[in-house]
């Protein structure tokens, strides 16, 4: 089946169609080919029954391995058990903050508007409110804003104890405390007991009946609340084009001209799996397809088919070679003689950048240019995401993954939500089933609850060669047999990255400044991995900064650079296509859709049928 993929004419479309299975054997580290060796002591029986019991016990502890939490306890309590002089500033920070909530204590009796003894962090607006500075309230949440600072100072600075594994116990206890937290609770929030005490208690009874529905809609596999205003098709992903290639791993769309002329070059956009391509062709309004094919491009996408169990062996190579190098290939024939400008958004920014290394290492200039957005390609400072990816978390994923052949959706939005889980968990708690409150759904909160999901073989391939090798930054990266460096590339690049990234921060985006032998211009705009990306022009409180950064020119570290570079207003979705436009020709007749006697004939009118799986 996989050599069928290989050939660019249309397949056949079946729902189940899926790439047949290889004689239940996988790559090493997870291969029960290994297991077989006669140097192996573990049959496959005992290793299938190992991986049997953590899929079943990842679906209650959230995919967050146990193992890996018992051994990080341990190796904290070891390592502060024989360390007297981190126990004695402990306990001395203990009463030098017990000192100063007494203290505030007084003032508040003499003074109700005296000064906070702790500021929350600016990112923390639980305790925003004017409820929360009346008595006893302000007293809670003081005690829980110190008792929080208190527990960081517990689980840094442990000598012996490495930065990262201190990240991950500071991140763990951090949750545990919000977990906790008074705003949590009905009793010792002020907000809502006014409400209750307003309302008769209605804002209860509603919240009862937000969490009966979520929960409904959570066990038959619904979409929230609100998701049914927004259809892909009639309201999303409605930018006029054509399907003009399918085969078992991806749709190409490519887009009907909404000018009488068209830059000649044309726009390849690659977005990740692990996402619906419509994110970057939402409503109209915010529609970046819409904007750029306004501007007078040739714009193709790759719409990915969300995966099943029966697509467990699909790899990172299968994504590059029949996904990225498929598409290239169907561009090149329906646009001929004309370099091709890529676009990567996230994990498809990281395929398309191997794509184009591999192509600079093999002599294919078929790319005019490479422009990333919220990519990493270095994982040296992957940020808090990088906390979930230790070895025993990818053991333990590796499992929940054999079980099922898949990593699920919900099991990935779970971890992006513990990044934020005050923003994207505690707050919405609070607002739905104790205020009784719903917040409406956009266009963007719905494509965010349009789940899909990723292959058993690529997501481990993806862990653990880039996350805990970092096999691409470090030239280690194999492909077809050989190395790729990303030193190699020398098409100019365009990369984005935002501030409030959780999934990519913007410090590990701006990596890709030090590697490519090339011009590089960088952008950091404000606003989330998400957010930050769909940034019409019409949007207020948008705000960026650009540089671009010459071959040969010394390197500049992210916080310096973002001090001297100047700060502009707006959106930096024109930046990028006056960059585009200077590079793509003067304006001509637009091509042909598709290409019927190159084997590329418009199948159907897009968005097509693969983003509409669920």
């Amino acid at each position: 089946m996989l050599e069928e993929m290989k050939d660019r004419r249309v397949l056949p479309l079946t729902p189940d169609r899926g790439v047949s299975r290889r004689s239940a054997t996988l790559p090493s580290p997870f291969s029960p080919l290994d297991d077989e060796s006669p140097l192996s002591y573990r049959s496959f029986g005992t290793r299938a029954l190992d991986h049997a019991f953590r899929a079943n016990l990842a679906r209650f502890s959230l995919g967050l391995s146990p193992a890996g939490l018992t051994a990080l306890y341990v190796d904290w309590l070891a390592h502060l058990a024989t360390s007297p002089g981190k126990q004695l500033a402990l306990i001395e920070k203990a009463g030098r903050k017990s000192t100063r909530l007494l203290n505030y204590m007084v003032q508040q009796t003499a003074n109700p508007q005296s000064d906070c003894c702790i500021q929350p962090l600016p990112q923390d607006k639980r305790f925003s409110g004017d409820a929360w500075q009346q008595w006893p309230y302000n007293l809670i949440h003081q005690a829980f804003l110190l008792h929080q600072q208190w527990w960081h100072n517990a689980t840094t600075e442990i000598d012996g104890l490495s930065p990262q594994r201190q990240q991950v116990l500071s991140f763990v206890v951090r949750q545990l405390l919000d977990h906790y937290a008074p705003s949590n609770f009905p009793w010792s929030n002020p907000e809502i007991l006014k409400a209750t005490l307003a309302e008769g208690g209605m804002n209860l009874v509603r919240g009862v009946q937000n969490f009966s529905e979520d929960m409904q809609r959570l066990a038959s596999g619904h979409k929230p609340v609100g998701a049914e205003n927004f259809v892909v098709g009639e309201n999303l992903a409605v930018t006029p084009g054509q399907v003009v290639f399918r085969n078992h791993l991806f749709e190409l769309i490519q887009y009907s001209p909404s000018t009488e002329k068209v830059h000649p070059q044309p726009i390849l956009i690659v977005p990740a799996w692990i996402m619906k391509y419509y994110i970057l062709d939402l409503s109209p309004r915010n529609s970046l397809v819409k904007y750029l094919v306004d501007k007078g491009h040739t714009v193709f996408m790759i719409s990915w088919r969300n995966p099943t169990s029966d697509d467990r062996d699909l790899g990172m190579d299968e994504y590059r070679r029949l996904g990225v190098m498929a598409a290239i290939d169907a561009v090149s024939a329906i646009v001929p003689d004309q370099a091709i400008h890529g676009m990567g958004y996230c994990l498809g920014g990281t395929l398309l950048s191997i794509a184009a290394t591999t192509m600079a290492r093999d002599g294919d200039n078929r790319l005019a240019t490479l422009s990333t957005l919220a990519t990493q390609l270095d994982f040296t400072e992957a940020g808090e995401l990088s906390l979930f990816i230790g070895e025993s978390e990818v053991a333990f994923l590796e499992s929940m993954m054999w079980d099922q052949g898949y990593l699920d959706g919900y099991q990935m939005a779970g971890a992006f939500q513990l990044l934020r889980s005050n923003d994207l968990i505690w707050s919405r708690m609070v607002r739905d089933y104790f205020l009784g409150e719903r917040q409406p759904l956009n266009d963007l909160m719905a494509w965010n609850a349009d789940l899909t999901r990723m292959p058993y073989r690529m997501h481990s391939e993806y862990l653990r060669g880039l996350f805990l090798n970092n096999d691409l930054a470090s030239g280690r990266y194999i492909v077809e047999g050989r190395p790729i460096n990303l030193a190699d590339l020398r098409t100019p690049i365009f990369a984005v990255g935002t501030i409030s990234d959780h999934v990519a921060p913007w410090q590990s985006v701006y990596k890709i400044t030090t590697h490519p032998a090339i011009d590089v211009t960088f952008l950091l705009t404000n606003g989330g991995h998400n957010a930050g990306i769909v940034s019409p022009p019409e949007r207020d409180h948008r705000r960026y900064q650009i540089s671009t950064k010459k071959a040969g020119e010394r390197y500049i570290d992210p916080q310096t650079w973002r001090t001297i570079t100047e700060l502009h207003e707006g959106s930096w979705w024109p930046q990028w296509q006056h960059w585009l436009k200077g590079k793509s020709g003067e304006p001509q007749n637009p091509p042909p859709m598709g290409a019927p006697q190159q084997g590329y004939p418009p199948l159907m009118n897009a968005p097509g049928l693969y983003v509409m799986q669920p």
